[in-house]
């Protein structure tokens, strides 16, 4: 893959930056560099090979899935709602 001035204006677009003449060139050298190091990965075969490590031990740590009921809670959402009748909230009709 190659870094160009087409590449960069869209980059530039995207994340909605403004990127200065002077600044392109080397931004264009440091792309190039990041692709082809990326690329060079790519090419590693690694199917043969284990994974020797794992971010979290033991898996991934859940906590318990209790239902409570809080009423005060509730009642303070309620009573912030913009519009509320009978514990529920008002909202506008969307669908005739």
């Amino acid at each position: 893959m190659t870094v160009d001035d087409k590449l960069i204006e869209k980059l530039s677009k995207l994340s909605s930056l403004e990127i200065d003449e002077q600044r392109k060139e080397s931004l264009k050298a440091e792309l190039g560099d990041i692709i082809n190091f990326v690329e060079n990965l790519n090419e590693i075969d690694v199917s043969n090979i284990d994974a020797t490590f794992n971010t979290v031990e033991g898996g991934t740590p859940l906590r318990d899935d209790i239902s409570t009921q809080d009423l005060q809670r509730a009642k303070s959402i309620i009573d912030n709602a913009p519009k509320s009748e009978d514990g529920y909230f008002i909202v506008p009709k969307i669908i005739e």
